[in-house]
C-alpha cells in the first residue's frame, strides 16, 4: 500500500455473491477501489460465491437458512447480528481507515461498529427500506409496520457520516422526504465493467442457447418477481405471440419456477428461453444473443442496474418512462408508457422491425455505457468521496 490508500471495510447483509444487481455494484466498487491501490475486505452472509480480487469474510454457516433471493426475512435479525459480531472481528485484524455499508440493515451494523471503533462511516444507500418491504409484500402500506419501519429507516440514515445513492432520484428522496443534509449526500449512481460487459458474437450465443439465427430476441436479465415487472412481462409476451411467431424472449434470472409453470398455463413457454440464473461471467455471453433487451421494472424506490448492462453489450433497451431509466439511458433509451402492457408491447414489435435504427442505437447505447457510465470514472467519484470524511494513515487504536 502507498501512504495515501485506504483499507475499506465494507459490510454486505446479503448472501454475496449471487449474481444480482446489488451483489454487482458491491463486487464493482470494491474491485474499482481495489484497482486504485486501496485494500477492500468485504464482510456478509455465510452464502455466496467469492469472487476473485476481491476479501470476502463470512459468518459461521447457518444450515437451516439458504434463502438466495432478495427480500426481507424474519431470520435477518440473528444473522445481522452473527454479520455484526463478524464485523467486528474483522475490523481489529484488518484495521481499516473506512466503514462502507451496503443497505439499510448494513448502515446499522456500520453505526454500532463506529460507535465502538470510532472508524467514519459511509452508507451505500440504494433504496427506500420501507418501499423494499412494501414492493416485496411484506406488509401493507398502512399497517403498523410500515410506520416503524419509516421510523427505523429515518434512524438508520441520520448516523452516517455521508451517503452514496445509486440514483439521482434517491438522492432527491432523502433530501426532500427524509430531510437529510445535502452537504451529506453524494449521488454515485451504478456503472458497468465496459471490459467484462461487451458485445459477444451473436451467433455463438444462440448456438449454445438453441436459438435459431432467423428468429428475432428480446432479453431480459434479473430477478424474477412482481416488482421487477416480470408478471408484466409474461403478458406482453402473450400479446406479441398473437402477432408474430417469429420472435423470442430469453429470460435469464432466478427464481423462476413460477413463471415457467405460469408460460406454460398461458400458453407461451414455448416462445420462452428460460437459462435460470446465469453467472456474472457468463452475462455479457448470453446478452448478446439478444437484438433487443427489455427492463419492465415497476418499482420506482430502486435503481434498475441491469441497464448499464443491456447498454455495455450494445444492446437497444425498451423501459418505462421514469426519472431513474432517463437518468441512465438518456436519449438512448426506448421508452414507454409506466406500466402500460399494450404499450410495451406494440414497441416492441415496432422496435424489432426497424433493422437500421436498431443497429444504429446499438452503437449509441454501447458508446453511452463506455463514455458516461464506465466504472473507470465512478471509481474516482466514490474515491474523492471516501477522502472528504477520511484523513489517510489514520485508523482506530481499539
Amino acid at each position: 500500500m502507498t501512504k495515501d490508500a485506504l483499507r475499506i471495510l465494507m459490510i454486505a447483509p446479503t448472501p454475496y455473491f449471487c449474481d444480482r444487481g446489488c451483489h454487482v455494484r458491491i463486487y464493482e466498487e470494491a474491485r474499482a477501489m481495489t484497482k486504485l491501490g486501496h485494500e477492500v475486505s468485504i464482510v456478509t452472509y455465510h452464502l455466496g460465491r467469492d469472487m476473485p480480487g476481491v476479501r470476502v469474510v463470512r459468518t459461521p454457516g447457518i444450515p437451516w437458512y439458504n434463502k438466495l433471493e432478495a427480500g426481507p426475512s424474519w431470520h435477518k435479525p440473528y444473522l445481522d447480528i452473527l454479520l455484526l459480531w463478524k464485523s467486528l472481528a474483522e475490523a481489529r485484524l484488518f484495521r481499516p481507515h473506512l466503514i462502507h455499508a451496503h443497505l439499510h440493515e448494513g448502515a446499522l451494523i456500520g453505526f454500532v461498529l463506529k460507535l465502538l471503533t470510532c472508524i467514519p462511516l459511509l452508507f451505500d444507500y440504494q433504496g427506500s427500506l420501507t418501499g423494499e418491504a412494501l414492493n416485496h409484500g411484506f406488509f401493507h402500506k398502512r399497517s403498523l409496520l410500515t410506520n416503524i419501519f419509516n421510523w427505523i429507516e429515518n434512524f438508520i440514515n441520520r448516523r452516517a457520516d455521508i451517503i452514496v445513492t445509486s440514483s439521482d432520484q434517491g438522492r432527491q428522496e432523502l433530501l426532500t422526504t427524509r430531510g437529510i443534509a445535502p452537504k451529506k449526500v453524494f449521488n454515485l449512481i451504478d456503472g458497468v465493467d465496459t471490459e467484462v460487459f461487451r458485445p459477444h458474437s451473436q451467433s455463438e450465443a444462440r448456438r449454445e442457447l438453441g436459438i435459431p439465427d432467423t428468429v428475432k430476441v428480446v432479453a431480459y436479465l434479473g430477478l424474477f418477481n412482481q416488482y421487477q415487472g416480470v408478471d408484466l412481462l409474461m403478458d406482453v409476451i402473450s400479446l406479441l405471440k398473437k402477432n408474430s411467431s417469429a420472435m423470442r424472449f430469453l429470460l435469464m434470472g432466478f427464481p423462476d419456477e413460477e413463471y415457467r409453470r405460469k408460460a406454460q398455463a398461458m400458453g407461451i413457454d414455448d416462445v420462452i428461453i428460460f437459462t435460470g440464473r446465469v453467472p456474472y461471467e457468463r452475462a455479457a455471453f448470453y446478452l448478446s444473443a439478444g437484438d433487443l433487451a427489455v427492463s419492465p421494472k415497476l418499482a420506482q424506490t430502486e435503481a434498475n442496474g441491469k441497464l448499464f448492462n443491456y447498454m455495455a453489450c450494445g444492446l437497444p433497451t425498451i423501459a418505462f418512462e421514469s426519472n431513474i431509466n432517463r437518468e441512465i439511458l438518456g436519449d438512448t433509451g426506448i421508452y414507454v408508457e409506466f406500466g402500460n402492457t399494450a404499450a410495451m408491447a406494440a414497441t416492441i414489435a415496432a422496435s424489432l422491425s426497424d433493422s437500421e435504427g436498431m443497429m444504429s442505437l446499438a452503437k449509441k447505447v454501447r458508446d453511452r455505457a463506455i463514455n458516461i457510465h464506465s466504472w473507470n470514472s465512478r471509481s474516482l467519484l466514490l474515491e474523492s468521496v471516501y477522502k472528504k470524511i477520511v484523513a489517510p494513515g489514520t485508523t482506530s487504536d481499539f
